[in-house]
């Protein structure tokens, strides 16, 4: 009997402490649908994904843990996180309290057309080497970015502000990534496969077709291909998988035709998996379109 009791005592705890997680996912049409999150998280586990934007996020309260460039880092309140397109990376609470951040995606395009005249190479996205900073005053300009983003309707204000923190961020964090030329076989046989995997990631194609594809063997490929990505095919084949989830819910297929369309095994499957990624739900992720 003291047994069920502390057990309904923990699940009433439990569940009073999801009930506080709450998440809003905005998309601003007015920047080419740049996605704004603001969420407070006590039992969010973020899996190992990648995003093809950039991450830029600033921490309310507490302090969120993640690994991003081969790392573990912990990000107390007021500190920015940054995430490069195509980083892996996970996320969790790092206090007992969970964490309260607002985080923006800007694609590659747009801080390539902010950076247009910096000192960088023409044409050049930036890379952000540190994936946590402690930057009072740029934290103060995101701060006032996110704030505009969900309540003016002065596109010249909010753009002007957003676009402002965005080049402070690239001139004070930002680098070049400079990669080496030409490419070697190998790496443009991986760039073949992970563009068809791109290209086509509701295919149930087989490892023996992409080795095939390329003309390397299944062992070397799988090898290869996680030392480039940082995930094995089957792994990236999710992450292409939930990329195109978010452009056919945007285009209105429910979220069963969705899931039956990329592969995923039945609804469930693709809810847990775009919820690890996206830390919202793809019904959440809907009603934010």
């Amino acid at each position: 009997m003291v047994s069920d009791r502390h057990s309904v005592k923990e699940a009433i705890e439990e569940a009073i402490t999801v009930s506080r997680e709450n998440v809003t996912y905005t998309h601003i049409g007015d920047l080419g649908g740049l996605e704004v999150l603001q969420a407070n998280y006590h039992h969010q586990t973020f899996s190992r994904h990648s995003h093809e934007n950039f991450c830029i996020g600033l921490i309310d309260e507490g302090a969120q843990s993640f690994y991003r460039t081969g790392g573990e880092h912990v990000a107390p309140s007021g500190w920015i996180t940054l995430v490069n397109a195509d980083d892996i990376h996970t996320g969790s609470a790092a206090s007992e309290n969970g964490w309260s951040y607002q985080a923006m995606y800007p694609s590659e395009s747009l801080l390539m057309s902010l950076s247009r005249d910096l000192k960088t190479p023409s044409g050049s996205a930036p890379y952000f080497p540190n994936a946590v900073i402690n930057d009072p005053y740029l934290a103060v300009q995101l701060r006032l970015a996110f704030t505009l983003l969900k309540t003016s309707e002065n596109k010249l204000l909010k753009e002007s502000i957003l676009f402002s923190a965005l080049t402070i961020l690239m001139m004070r964090h930002g680098k070049t990534r400079v990669e080496a030329s030409p490419l070697l076989k190998v790496q443009s046989q991986i760039l073949i496969v992970k563009s068809f995997l791109d290209d086509y990631p509701e295919e149930n194609v087989s490892l023996l077709e992409l080795s095939s594809l390329v003309s390397l063997s299944p062992y070397y490929l799988v090898r290869q291909f996680q030392k480039a990505t940082g995930f094995p095919p089957h792994a990236y084949q999710i992450q292409a998988r939930l990329r195109k989830s978010r452009s056919l819910l945007k285009y209105g297929h429910s979220i069963s035709d969705t899931a039956m369309m990329l592969g995923f095994h039945d609804q469930s499957h693709f809810h847990r998996h775009f919820k690890k990624s996206m830390g919202v739900t793809p019904k959440q992720y809907i009603k934010t379109l």
